[in-house]
C-alpha cells in the first residue's frame, strides 16, 4: 500500500509522514532528501547548477538509497550534509530541473516496489504514485505555519522574525504552486487534513485512522 503526503512548507509533513510510516510499520520516502542529495554533489563538483543537461546526467550517475535513518549517496552516508544552508540555499534549480525531476519519480517508484510506503513531497499523489491507495493533502493556514516555524527556530536558540518567515513561507507557497513540473496540487481523490488548532499528536492520531481504515479496505479488496 503506498500513502502519499503532499502539501505546502512548513505543513509539517517531513516530520508526520516519517513517525505515521513508524506507527504503521511501513517503509518511509523522503523525496526532499533525494533532491538535496543531488545538490550536494553538485556542489561538492562545483558545477553549473543551471545547465539542466549536465545536472539530469549526474543525476543518472548516483546511487541514492536509504538504509533506517541514513541517506546514502554511492554507499557514502550523507545524512548530515543534506540540510546545510549551503544545499538548502541552492536545491531550487534541481527541484525546477524536468530532467532531474522525471528520474528522481522513476527512482521513487522503483524504490517503493512492492513495499508498504508512507512518501511525502509536493506531487507525489499527482505525478509520483496517482494509483496510490491513500492519498493525503496536509496543510495548515500560513499564519498556523508560520508561527510553528517560529517556535521550532526558538527552540534551537534561533532569533526568528514572524513577519519575515510568513511573508518567506507566501512567496515560496506562491512559486510552489506555479511550477511546471512537480508544482504543488492536491490530487482529486486526496483527502485534506487541515491542522490549525491540532497539536501533533493530534495530527498524528488522525492520520493514522485514516490510513488504517484505508488498509483494511484495500487488503479487502
Amino acid at each position: 500500500m503506498i500513502v502519499t503526503m503532499d502539501g505546502p512548507a512548513g505543513a509539517g509533513k517531513s516530520s508526520l509522514a516519517r513517525q505515521l510510516a513508524q506507527r504503521l510499520g511501513f517503509a518511509f520516502l523522503d523525496t526532499g532528501a533525494m533532491y538535496r542529495c543531488v545538490t550536494l554533489v553538485c556542489l561538492q563538483r562545483v558545477m553549473d547548477l543551471n545547465n539542466e543537461a549536465a545536472i539530469a546526467q549526474l543525476a543518472e550517475s548516483i546511487s541514492i538509497e536509504f538504509e533506517g535513518e541514513q541517506t546514502l549517496i554511492d554507499g557514502q552516508d550523507v545524512s548530515d550534509q543534506l540540510r546545510t544552508p549551503e544545499v538548502t540555499g541552492s536545491i531550487r534549480p534541481i527541484a525546477d530541473n524536468q530532467l532531474v525531476r522525471k528520474q528522481m519519480v522513476r527512482l521513487q517508484q522503483a524504490w517503493a516496489g512492492n513495499r508498504n510506503v508512507v512518501t511525502e513531497g509536493r506531487d507525489q499523489g499527482t505525478v509520483a504514485f496517482p494509483m496510490a491507495e491513500c492519498k493525503i493533502f496536509l496543510t495548515a493556514s500560513p499564519e498556523e505555519r508560520a508561527k510553528r516555524r517560529v517556535a521550532q527556530l526558538d527552540a534551537q536558540g534561533r532569533v526568528a522574525d514572524y513577519a519575515a518567515i510568513l511573508a518567506q513561507q507566501s512567496q515560496r507557497d506562491f512559486e510552489d504552486t506555479g511550477r511546471v513540473v512537480g508544482g504543488l496540487k492536491a490530487a482529486t481523490d486526496a483527502i485534506h487534513v487541515h491542522t490549525d488548532g491540532m497539536s501533533e499528536e493530534e495530527v498524528l492520531t488522525r492520520l493514522e485512522e485514516l490510513v488504517r481504515s484505508r488498509f483494511v479496505s484495500y487488503v479487502s479488496g
